[in-house]
């Protein structure tokens, strides 16, 4: 995605820490730095991915965009149609629920995130009632719009979540997240709980939808597949801090940051013949709560310098739209994806 398209969405130094408390009486207060100095932009009409280990920050993320999480610190701003920058961040309640209607998620797993209660008609129709947004047969037009648009049928609409399978629920959070027609919509792990040939049919359901209606997408995953067919940007995030952001092919091909390399080495190659050759970390991944001094990623690089345990590196541009924090990123000659 270049440069030159318009952002819709601009990340300013954003953190997030949860407060821990430890102690017979909890008096001992740490906090778990879960999204820690993260800064980024996402242009109109792309999809950016955010990818990384379990505990990264990316799901952290996805919710301090919508702000379903107060931050700690840090700016959201975004350049929606015909209206002044908004930093939401400062938004009240009132305007934030008149936000809601240019900015949706679709979420993880599809069962739980449907009420069992709620018919498939009115968990479509309750973005548009909670934000008023249209009334009386207008609901029910937009409703049955939107479902044939995700691929489902008007007689699903009297039926509960209980009757449906993984692909299809997906399909009706979908639909409710579409409803409103929005802008933005995070998508956070949306097709991890499938199948992989429902995977497949959700993928091109969003696609389409994305070309149909100018749809700009965040797309979190662990996936990397997934990554590489749907995203036009990726970012890669570990410990609560961005590491590299670069075109997906760009990124896939030519990493700059170790850690990146070693997500590489980790897909499986297409040919069974290729003898995978994923790269081991050293240890563990460190505790959020007490990071590692420095570059976060230090204890655990092969590459690692006296530097790295000292100085935090900077998040800087070393080519156009290639973003890396790495002190020796220039003189690196990493690996990227052998596929």
């Amino acid at each position: 995605m270049r440069s030159e398209q318009p952002i819709l969405v601009e990340v300013e130094s954003l953190r997030k820490f949860f407060p821990v408390r430890r102690g017979t009486f909890g008096f001992t207060k740490k906090y778990v730095r879960a999204v820690d100095d993260v800064s980024f932009v996402i242009y109109r009409g792309e999809t950016l991915g955010l990818v990384g280990e379990s505990g990264s920050g990316k799901t952290t993320t996805g919710r301090l965009l919508l702000r379903g999480y107060e931050p700690t610190a840090g700016k959201v701003v975004y350049h929606l149609p015909d209206q002044e920058a908004l930093d939401i961040m400062t938004l009240t309640k009132k305007q934030l629920w008149e936000f809601r209607k240019h900015a949706q998620m679709i979420f993880q797993d599809p069962y739980s995130s449907l009420n069992p209660r709620m018919t498939v008609r009115d968990i479509i129709a309750e973005p548009l009632i909670a934000t008023k947004s249209a009334r009386g047969e207008d609901v029910s037009r937009h409703v049955i719009e939107t479902a044939k648009r995700c691929q489902l049928s008007v007689e699903h609409l009297r039926r509960y979540p209980h009757a449906f399978s993984g692909g299809q629920r997906q399909r009706i959070g979908i639909a409710r997240a579409l409803v409103l027609r929005p802008d933005f919509i995070v998508c956070d792990e949306p097709v991890s709980a499938l199948d992989v040939s429902i995977q497949a049919q959700i993928l091109n359901l969003l696609r389409d939808l994305q070309a149909e209606f100018g749809l700009t997408y965040l797309f979190i995953a662990h996936d990397l597949s997934v990554v590489e067919h749907i995203c036009n940007r990726v970012g890669v995030m570990y410990l609560g801090n961005l590491v590299e952001m670069a075109a997906t092919q760009e990124l896939f091909y030519h990493p700059l940051h170790p850690y990146t390399e070693a997500l590489m080495s980790s897909i499986p190659e297409a040919n069974p013949k290729v003898k995978m050759r994923p790269i081991k970390l050293k240890g563990e991944i460190p505790s959020p709560i007490d990071p590692p001094s420095g570059c976060a990623f230090h204890p655990r690089c092969q590459y690692a310098q006296a530097l790295c345990a000292e100085v935090k590196p900077e998040w800087r541009e070393l080519s156009p739209n290639h973003f890396v924090s790495c002190h020796f990123a220039e003189s690196l000659q990493l690996s990227g994806f052998a596929g």
